[in-house]
């Protein structure tokens, strides 16, 4: 083989080969190496002192970043040559999230609970055990702003229809509306729950607020003047997540008692509970209109029914579990249509793709973003999201983006093509 050293670089590796020797006290193999390679007794080798070892952790540092690259390459080709249509041939429906992420953002000091697009403007919310909500601009990546005033970890946030009012919930029990227009002041705090309050979402309107709680309630505040107008009672545990129908005429809701509940938002009425998970349900998410005809198609119902009667077998709404299952239902006959099997650990975050309504997103400790292609039952695209829990994701509305946060602190900006 023909030697590719320099003389100098020739040198220098003897005398680090030389100390090695020396220090291993591998003194017999150590006189004949310098008898060979024309070393002098009286060298000192101490400038040499460790070079050999560094050397070769450099080398297997190197190597795996080789092999990093090399998958990532890859995974690119394989999109190119395996359907990783450009964004301009691909129909927006059909947009999904690629690696890699396009922005890594840091600066929460604690899991990061809840990522939330805002509706109007390039902004994306994180809210942190850290207890903070920070601001941040999706199209450059860049930090706006920190909103401080939870005095324990905020688990949640959601944007009125306008954009112009944000909440939050912590569990230091209360929920805070937020002026999302100038000031960014806290322009009301809502108290009444006993416990963690864990989830909240606005109703279409924009005029109330509804709260899930640590202390098995839901409860329903009026925005102008931060009274709890309505409380639903039922859940055995913990409500961990609840989620209003588009039409706002039901709520869902998933508890540690392992049940989903549908609720009719003005009487207070369970109108369904939901059995079939065999652990905490963490999450939920309702079936937008644009799903019908694709869950219609995926459960075998009749493809050319109306609309309207589609609507009658409706709605839809998923659920993700920490038995490592999302499922699929139809909420007011509580009958569970499909289960996707797939994810290693809890789900933490699941939404339907705004876009298309042909796939859902969801998001688990397994520390992996995947995409359901649910009517074949087929877990269609896997990233690996984080180097910790993925614990949640949102879907912009009408950009191609998604949004994950994670128990490394950091959330990340996925763009969809």
């Amino acid at each position: 083989m023909k030697m590719v050293l320099s003389a100098r670089q020739r040198e220098e590796l003897n005398y680090a080969i030389a100390d090695y020797l020396q220090s291993q006290g591998c003194s017999q193999a150590l006189e004949a190496f310098r008898r060979e390679s024309d070393l002098k007794l009286e060298d000192n080798f101490s400038k040499y002192n460790g070079l050999l070892e560094r050397k070769w952790t450099t080398v297997i540092r190197l190597q795996k970043k080789v092999m990093d690259l090399e998958a990532k390459l890859s995974e690119m080709q394989k999109e190119v040559v395996e359907g990783g249509a450009t964004r301009k041939s691909r129909s927006a429906a059909d947009w999904i999230p690629r690696p890699p992420e396009r922005y890594s953002l840091t600066g929460h000091r604690n899991t990061v609970t809840r990522v939330l697009f805002h509706p109007v403007y390039s902004l994306v919310v994180s809210s942190s055990e850290d207890a903070t909500v920070k601001v941040w601009d999706y199209d450059t990546g860049e930090f706006e702003r920190t909103l401080k005033g939870h005095t324990d970890s905020v688990q949640d946030v959601a944007f009125d229809h306008t954009g112009k009012l944000l909440a939050s919930c912590s569990a230091d029990m209360s929920v805070r509306l937020w002026d999302f227009t100038s000031t960014y002041d806290c322009i009301r705090t809502l108290q009444g729950h006993d416990h963690n309050v864990s989830s909240i979402c606005f109703m279409p309107s924009g005029d109330f607020l509804v709260s899930a709680s640590r202390d098995k309630s839901i409860k329903m505040w009026e925005v102008a003047t931060g009274y709890c107008v309505k409380t639903y009672l039922g859940h055995r545990d913990w409500v961990r997540c609840v989620k209003i129908s588009p039409d706002g005429t039901f709520l869902a809701t998933s508890s540690n008692d392992q049940t989903v509940r549908v609720w009719v938002a003005s009487t207070k009425e369970c109108k369904a509970e939901l059995r079939g998970h065999d652990h905490v349900v963490e999450c939920v998410a309702w079936a937008p209109d644009v799903a019908l005809p694709h869950i219609a198609d995926a459960v075998g119902m009749e493809k050319n029914a109306s609309s309207s009667q589609q609507q009658q077998l409706g709605p839809f709404l998923i659920s993700g579990s920490r038995d490592k299952t999302i499922k699929l239902w139809d909420a007011l006959n509580g009958i569970c249509l499909l289960t996707l099997i797939g994810h290693d650990n809890w789900v933490r975050g699941l939404t339907f793709h705004p876009g298309g309504g042909k796939t859902i997103i969801s998001c688990s400790d397994d520390k992996t973003v995947r995409v359901w292609d649910f009517k074949n039952q087929r877990c269609a695209k896997s990233l690996e999201a984080h180097s910790h829990f993925a614990t949640t994701l949102d879907f912009h509305k009408s950009a191609p983006f998604v949004a994950t946060g994670s128990v490394d602190q950091s959330l990340k900006i996925w763009e969809c093509r």
